[in-house]
């Protein structure tokens, strides 16, 4: 299995990917009413060098901060605060979500999904425009092991509250779990996606990811050719169909 998406909820696709794909310098490539996928020019799915962010169609507005968030990388002082002042001109909104005195900055995108803009840091400086996948849950450490799995990362960084993955090419944005206070009470908004690949069985998958400690989840999906489950933390990810091959 690999990580393949970041899936954000939205009201208007098109316009989330128009901003996006701005802010990151990327392309919009599949797009319809409900769904719009944005990823660098000449990408060649599924690399690890990004993860496309697909934004689609919910009718449920946002109501509490995401537990999932994008942290975007900066090459100097003068660039970040270069990009903040962009992106405030795209449409980004300052925003306080208890961060206090810090050398990122937070923003929220036209939707009100919060990301942060960081200060420079040597780890980020190969990952693209994208520096981490941020997913807040309240024990990193118990949930890695299943990532891990689930991503097809491997393990970087570790420390108190806080474990790090990355593509075992090593290229690409990080996942980061990271410790955060409070409950899960709704369904996640911004979520992750991870697929077989070719030769694996899209079953199989989803056996071994639940004896990894996943849980079956039910969003309202209905009939659908993806599974919804959830992480051992609570969070939901879908696994999709195996990729097919030509």
């Amino acid at each position: 299995m690999r990580l393949v998406h970041v899936v954000i909820d939205c009201a208007d696709p098109a316009s989330q990917a128009r901003f996006w794909s701005t802010a990151l310098g990327w392309e919009t490539g599949d797009q319809d009413d409900e769904e719009a996928v944005v990823w660098p020019a000449g990408y060649s799915y599924p690399a690890p060098t990004a993860l496309p962010l697909v934004f689609i169609t919910v009718p449920e507005p946002k109501t509490t901060q995401n537990r999932l968030h994008l942290d975007l990388a900066t090459t100097s002082v003068e660039h970040q605060r270069s990009q903040v002042a962009r992106l405030l001109g795209l449409g980004a909104k300052a925003a306080d979500i208890g961060q206090g005195d810090v050398p990122w900055t937070v923003l929220t995108d036209p939707e009100g999904n919060e990301f942060c803009v960081l200060d420079p840091r040597p780890v980020y400086r190969d990952t693209g425009p994208v520096a981490a996948v941020v997913c807040g849950c309240a024990d990193p450490a118990a949930v890695a092991d299943f990532w891990e799995v689930a991503s097809g990362f491997a393990r970087h960084e570790s420390a108190d509250g806080f474990v790090s993955l990355r593509s075992r090419a090593g290229t690409g944005p990080f996942l980061e779990l990271l410790r955060v206070p409070g409950r899960k009470t709704v369904k996640d908004r911004v979520h992750l996606d991870v697929r077989p690949w070719a030769d694996e069985d899209q079953g199989t998958a989803v056996a071994e990811l639940i004896a990894a400690g996943a849980t079956q989840a039910d969003i309202g999906q209905g009939d659908v050719n993806w599974t919804v489950l959830a992480d051992p933390g609570g969070g939901e990810f879908c696994v999709l169909t195996p990729l097919m091959t030509a």
